[in-house]
């Protein structure tokens, strides 16, 4: 919990691990609204953080940034716990409202997810008054093509989510599907820049204030995806294997190479790169002797390990 930095007031920092995203709680007298909920499997944990967060206070309202399992994987437990309304960008209401798994992405990368409610939206261009603050809500897509970002202009602090990390910025996952959109995660470092951001809260890791340097270190990085983009492709599908056993922690090596077969995503990878290996399952099986002989995951006695 970051709550000793200077990111003004009625605001605190759940920091979490890569699994899960940071949980931001915005204090609004007796009241107090959630952003990002973390992942399904981290949704014990974060209902017990945040009733220690809130004290006395009532969680009023939990806002997404984006959809994608590890943002919102929390809100089913939070809403039974908390009865609080859940508010997700505006371009993903159908998708929620109808539960459609392959819009939300679910389906395709093959992740966890526990169903959960949606009752209102945030737009682009929309302010948000949360206690003190003003929040401007700001189109981030890129990473996901309904992301958004908030903005406190009062005091400089920008919620990020995965348009900007310290040392980044989140996968561009259309690009993985084969639709251009690095153009975007630009347009995004470029909206940053022009904002008079002090705090940067990312979706993971913690707080940080250099952000000419994050945003250097991003533009870096995508001037080297533009250059070479089967790089991309071969670092997302090592984030998704990586994610996949951070979700489920161990997994036989047979039951892994099955649902490296059956995901969706990891074959529109192999497509992209022109089928390397000669067939799926052989390429699939060069990314997991890549990753174990770099030591991202562990092998012991014909069971992977996340490391």
């Amino acid at each position: 919990m970051s709550s000793h930095l200077p990111l003004g007031p009625g605001l605190r920092v759940l920091e979490r691990g890569w699994l899960s995203s940071n949980n931001i709680l915005l204090e609004d007298g007796d009241g107090a609204t959630l952003i990002d909920s973390g992942h399904c499997v981290h949704a014990a944990q974060t209902v017990a953080l945040v009733r220690q967060a809130l004290g006395s206070r009532r969680l009023e309202q939990l806002i997404n940034t984006h959809l994608h399992s590890d943002h919102c994987g929390g809100n089913a437990a939070l809403q039974r716990e908390f009865a609080c309304p859940v508010r997700v960008p505006s371009g993903s209401w159908r998708a929620v409202t109808e539960w459609d798994e392959q819009v939300l992405s679910y389906a395709p990368l093959r992740q966890r997810i526990e169903r959960y409610d949606a009752h209102g939206v945030v737009r682009a261009g929309e302010r948000l008054a949360i206690g003190t603050r003003h929040w401007q809500v700001l189109a981030a897509p890129g990473h996901d093509p309904e992301s958004v970002m908030l903005f406190d202009a009062d005091h400089g602090v920008l919620i990020s989510a995965d348009a900007l990390w310290e040392n980044g910025f989140g996968v561009v996952f259309p690009e993985l599907e084969g639709d251009a959109a690095f153009h975007e995660v630009e347009s995004v470092l470029d909206l940053i820049e022009t904002l008079p951001v002090r705090w940067v809260i990312p979706g993971h890791g913690a707080p940080f204030g250099d952000v000419a340097g994050a945003l250097q270190r991003s533009r870096s990085r995508l001037a080297g995806y533009r250059a070479d983009p089967a790089r991309h492709l071969r670092h997302g599908a090592k984030v998704m294997l990586k994610y996949h056993l951070m979700e489920e922690q161990q997994q036989a090596l047979d039951a892994l190479r099955a649902w490296m077969d059956d995901m969706p995503l990891l074959a529109a990878i192999w497509n992209g790169l022109g089928r390397p290996e000669g067939s799926q399952s052989a390429w699939n099986e060069h990314l997991l002797r890549d990753m174990l002989a770099a030591g991202t995951l562990v092998q012991r006695d014909g069971v992977v390990h996340e490391h």
